[in-house]
């Protein structure tokens, strides 16, 4: 993924995709949109909550801990440190949105930006980058995280969705396929668009309860953190009292 200052630059692939959707909606295609495609439900609740500010420590460490390879695929270049660092900076939590999924001990092990378009031209655009953790691979994060963004992006007006990825990074480009998504492809990068549906009201409530749900599950975990922190303690503490009272014996 691209670095975020240049999101929605004029390229051919963004150019071609605008102007094949806008022929095939004038053409009155009727191909199933996104979230009008059947799926079929896990049982399994992954809670991914919306993540602002307070993260950003979370978030740099989250996309730092990424080996070369990774960090290549994520945003189509060879990132070090440094300009993780920078891009962590500029992260614009007021116009863009970013989801995490946490585990027990609170790290971030899979983050999804969606970042909206500055173009004046395509005000119902926004794109999607996704990183999971290598210890959090083979369970679906990246899809969960797709169909999080895919749901915020209708309630927020966006009609088409993009990602744009290096041709190589096949776990990205299977998701925008597996969820409908016309995939361009120009030598080394790959450029995927899909239309979304207009919000409604089952897509509003299941955001609202899926971020209610998140939120309750990180505080639980933050919780049990704070317990297991202070049991820790307690059994230093204890431990301390006894090896005293051997050197007294002794």
């Amino acid at each position: 993924m691209v670095d975020p200052t240049r999101w929605f630059k004029s390229t051919p692939l963004l150019a071609q995709a605008l102007e094949r959707a806008s022929a095939a909606a004038s053409a009155g295609d009727t191909a199933p949109r996104a979230a009008e495609r059947p799926s079929t439900p896990s049982s399994v609740v992954v809670p991914i909550r919306s993540i602002g500010p307070g993260q950003i420590d979370r978030i740099e460490a989250h996309l730092l801990d990424l080996d070369a390879h990774d960090r290549y695929l994520r945003f189509g270049y060879a990132a070090n440190d440094e300009q993780i660092r920078r891009y962590v900076a500029q992260l614009n939590f007021d116009r863009d949105e970013l989801f995490g999924i946490f585990n027990r001990r609170l790290d971030l092990i899979a983050m999804a930006h969606l970042a909206f378009s500055l173009d004046p031209q395509y005000t119902s655009c926004a794109e999607f980058g996704v990183s999971v953790a290598k210890s959090a691979r083979g369970r679906g994060y990246g899809s969960r995280l797709f169909e999080r963004a895919v749901m915020h992006a209708r309630n927020e007006g966006v009609e088409m969705l993009f990602i744009h990825a290096l041709s190589e990074n096949t776990a990205m480009l299977k998701i925008a396929r597996h969820a409908g998504a016309v995939i361009e492809r120009e030598g080394s990068e790959s450029e995927a668009h899909l239309r979304l549906p207009p919000a409604d009201f089952d897509s509003r409530v299941t955001e609202m309860v899926n971020e209610r749900v998140a939120i309750t599950d990180y505080h639980l975990k933050a919780q049990a953190k704070q317990f297991w922190g202070f049991l820790s303690v307690l059994q230093e503490i204890r431990q301390g009292v006894r090896e005293a009272r051997e050197r007294v014996r002794g």
